[in-house]
């Protein structure tokens, strides 16, 4: 029997369509993180699942930008990289509550609060010293105010927001007294004015201008890879087993939390379930150096630079609450003058 033309190029149509997987589904996620870190995790989810995922990246402005879109917005997810930031999300009536098995059996308790947000990865806030100069190998965050630090300490602006945090987890600790005594020590410690980055500390530490200071953990590794003079300044500094006084290490997340109003709620929780598997886990912290929430993920590269943390049992969202009287605090005590 012969075939025509037109009964062939249908059958050719209906090849390429069968060859070609088509993404009916999709889930749109708004934002803060760089592109370069995020978008290996979301082509991954992509690939194994065939649900596109439409990312919005966005510097700031995102809460502004789902409020104004009202309840047509196309939001399903946002992604934002400190907790005060999806504190306020959460406080501004745009998010709803995570449902979900995996969330609940993964994600410890303080790192979900109510399943209004949750953790995806963490970052420690801790203290760094001079190989040459310092002994210990371990330090409370209590310890920085004593007198023996006098014009050894280095630190950025105590107004930055990972310092503002990690004031407020003091706050949260010890009470307006003793947190407004210790910013006033820590500032008389100060070696320099407050100020720069996290990365500058390192510089100051390895320059002789100070002997101990505070950084986030994934600083410590991105210097470490670095091929510029960042690696001397890695070179020149340990980390310290750092913690509060009888408790544990402060740190703050990235973490995702459901829109109000999303238009694909189920495959909004299924990137959620993807992101904290081991696979997406491993992929996502090694890349910025930060710590997985899944413990099934051993020996993730922060772990492997700088050893486990045990994070501080504070809910995040009780150092959240104490942000703007922390901030008051630190201008209390001209700190930043």
């Amino acid at each position: 029997m012969m075939i025509g033309k037109t009964h062939l190029s249908l059958l050719a149509l209906s090849s390429c369509l069968l060859a070609t997987p088509v993404l009916a589904q999709s889930v749109n996620l708004y934002t803060t993180r760089e592109p370069a870190l995020l978008n290996p995790v979301l082509e991954s989810f992509t690939k194994d699942t065939g649900i596109k995922v439409n990312a919005v990246f966005l510097k700031d402005g995102l809460q502004e930008r789902i409020r104004a879109e009202g309840a047509n917005s196309p939001a399903d997810l946002m992604l934002l990289v400190d907790v005060g930031e999806i504190n306020a999300a959460v406080a501004a009536g745009i998010t709803q509550p995570i449902r979900s098995e995996t969330v609940d059996k993964v994600v410890p308790a303080q790192l979900r609060p109510d399943n209004n947000w949750v953790a995806l990865t963490q970052r420690a806030r801790i203290v760094i010293a001079s190989k040459e100069r310092v002994a210990q190998d371990a330090i409370t965050y209590e310890e920085l105010a004593e007198p023996k630090w006098k014009g050894k300490f280095c630190i950025r602006s105590g107004q930055h927001p990972y310092n503002n945090a990690f004031f407020a987890a003091y706050l949260a600790h010890n009470g307006e007294a003793k947190a407004e005594s210790y910013i006033k020590a820590l500032r008389g410690n100060a070696a320099r004015k407050p100020g720069g980055g996290d990365r500058d500390v390192a510089r100051d530490i390895q320059s002789g201008l100070c002997d101990v200071a505070i950084i986030n953990t994934y600083y410590i590794g991105l210097m470490s890879q670095a091929k510029n003079e960042q690696k001397g300044w890695f070179d020149a500094i340990k980390p310290l087993r750092t913690s509060f006084a009888g408790g544990g290490t402060h740190v703050n997340v990235s973490a995702v939390a459901l829109a109000r109003n999303a238009p694909n709620k189920d495959n909004a929780v299924k990137l959620v379930d993807y992101m904290l598997g081991e696979k997406a886990q491993a992929v996502y912290a090694n890349g910025n150096f930060e710590y997985p929430v899944n413990a099934a993920v051993k020996d993730s590269a922060a772990v492997q630079l700088l050893g486990p943390v045990t994070p501080d049992s504070l809910s995040l969202s009780e150092v959240a609450r104490h942000r703007k009287p922390a901030a008051d605090l630190v201008d209390k005590a001209g700190f930043d003058s």
